[in-house]
C-alpha cells in the first residue's frame, strides 16, 4: 500500500528518514530514480541516511513502475521518493493508485517560480502538476508533517 509519495531533490535524508518515515508509519522507501541505482556515491550515501527497521529499496523509474505493478510491494507501508516533478507524473501516470504527492523539496533553477518553501518549479512543471490535479491526484506542498499543509492549487 502507497502511504506518500514525495519529491525531493535531495531524495533520502535526515528529514525524510526520520520524520516522515516515523509520522507515515511506513516500513518500506522506495528510491524512484534513474541515476541513483547507477551511482555508487549517491547509493552510498542514500544507505546511510536509512532508518533501522525500513526496508530500502532503490530501483529506476521503468523498474519501480514495474514493481508496483507487479504487486510485490503491496505488503509494505509504501513510501515513495523522487527527484523531480517530472519522475513523480511519470509514476503516477503509470500507476494511478497513487493518490498524494508532496512537494517537499525542488530546487532553484534558471526558469523556476516558487510556489513554497523550498519548492520551486519550471513552468513545464506547474503543467505536470495540473495534469495529476485534473486526474484527482492530491498535490500538497510541506516539508516535514507537522508543517501546515498546502494544497497545489492554491499556489499554481
Amino acid at each position: 500500500m502507497i502511504i506518500l509519495t514525495r519529491v525531493d531533490h535531495r531524495l533520502l535524508h535526515g528529514q525524510v528518514a526520520f520524520s516522515w518515515t516515523q509520522s507515515l508509519g511506513a516500513d518500506c522507501i522506495l528510491i524512484a530514480n534513474d541515476d541513483v541505482p547507477n551511482n555508487e556515491v549517491r547509493k552510498t550515501t542514500i544507505k546511510l541516511a536509512k532508518p533501522q527497521g525500513v526496508k530500502l529499496v532503490i530501483k529506476n523509474i521503468e523498474d519501480s513502475i514495474a514493481a508496483l505493478k507487479s504487486g510485490v510491494t503491496d505488503k509494505y507501508k509504501l513510501f515513495i521518493v523522487v527527484e523531480s516533478v517530472k519522475d513523480a507524473y511519470k509514476l503516477a501516470e503509470a500507476y494511478p493508485e497513487i493518490k498524494i504527492i508532496n512537494l517537499g523539496g525542488t530546487k532553484v533553477k534558471e526558469g523556476t517560480r516558487s510556489i513554497g518553501k523550498a519548492v520551486n518549479v519550471l513552468p513545464e512543471e506547474e503543467e505536470l502538476l495540473k495534469k495529476l490535479v485534473a486526474q484527482g491526484v492530491e498535490v500538497e506542498i510541506r516539508q516535514v508533517p507537522n508543517d501546515k499543509k498546502v494544497n497545489v492549487t492554491e499556489v499554481l
